[in-house]
């Protein structure tokens, strides 16, 4: 790999990383908040994959793609349930009851997350460290929320949001590990296409269903084009070709900047003031998910034989 490849491969991996950083407050700009709602978070999702379907067709018989195989149907199935369907309309409804700064601190836990996924699903070795630092994770992000609650007179419990926001995290991280599955013999571009396609039965009369009857604001239909443009299609074609150019070890790690740039795009996008709490937070997470990634890579392999 020679230099230039990997300078330009860090520079779209940063490109994919911010696209998807400004993903956050542009759905919660796009679906409004609890007292004052816009679109509804059935419809961003509806309507954000529909969006990306007609495009993936379009680039799908512009670049001449092949069908995937019988074996690549499944992997590809449950990635559309996780990226285009369950991750979506989980973040939307969670960002009507919390702050697009709150939801970047949980979302600072899908780099491990889909590293435990894969793990699991793939039967992968981790060392201790690993898993001590997906705890640690995790309950940075636990605490964190706790101390949210509190504040909002909560007591010691979990806001509805926070747990929307988990179930976020693992149904991306599920539909990351499954479509990286196919990645290899269908290709990473053909891949997010193939599940935008394969969601349109689904997402395209739904979201002419679901269509808002009320008035809606202009900002929020154009929240909604940026992450049916953006965040669902074109955000993982730069990723994807940063990863390939500048190599998955060093371009990745870029993903560790997300969170901090979903807390600034806030302030300009959504008015959000900047919270140091917050941003103390966020350092610890990604913190240990450095470290974890570390233990991670460093996994020895698995013995002669067994499949993953």
């Amino acid at each position: 790999m020679n230099s230039k490849n990997e300078t330009r491969g860090l520079w779209l991996g940063l490109l994919g990383v911010a696209i998807f950083a400004i993903t956050l407050p542009m759905t919660r700009l796009a679906t409004g908040t609890a007292d004052a709602p816009q679109l509804s978070p059935w419809f961003v999702t509806l309507g954000r994959a529909a969006l990306a379907g007609g495009l993936s067709i379009v680039f799908l018989l512009a670049s001449r793609s092949r069908w995937p195989t019988p074996g690549e149907w499944r992997p590809l199935s449950i990635a559309t349930l996780g990226n285009a369907l369950g991750f979506p309309v989980l973040i939307g409804y969670a960002l009507r009851t919390i702050s697009a700064s709150h939801a970047a601190v949980i979302i600072a836990l899908l780099p491990l997350a889909t590293a435990v996924v894969a793990a699991i699903v793939m039967h992968q070795r981790a060392r201790l460290g690993f898993w001590l630092s997906a705890c640690i994770g995790a309950a940075l992000v636990v605490g964190f929320s706790l101390y949210r609650a509190m504040q909002h007179s909560a007591g010691m419990a979990l806001e509805w949001g926070d747990v929307l926001m988990l179930g976020a995290v693992a149904s991306a991280a599920l539909g990351y590990v499954y479509g990286a599955k196919v990645t290899p013999t269908l290709g990473a571009e053909q891949v997010i296409c193939w599940v935008c396609v394969l969601a349109l039965p689904v997402t395209l009369p739904g979201a002419l269903l679901t269509w808002p009857e009320h008035s809606i604001r202009a900002s929020s239909w154009w929240a909604l084009g940026y992450v049916g443009v953006f965040s669902m299609w074109a955000g993982f074609f730069a990723w994807y070709r940063g990863l390939a150019l500048g190599g998955t070890l060093k371009v990745s790690q870029i993903q560790l900047l997300q969170p901090f740039l979903s807390i600034l795009a806030a302030i300009p996008l959504l008015g959000e003031s900047l919270d140091l709490v917050t941003v103390g937070f966020a350092l610890a997470v990604v913190a240990t998910v450095f470290i974890g990634k570390r233990f991670a890579s460093g996994a020895p392999p698995m013995p002669q034989g067994k499949t993953p």
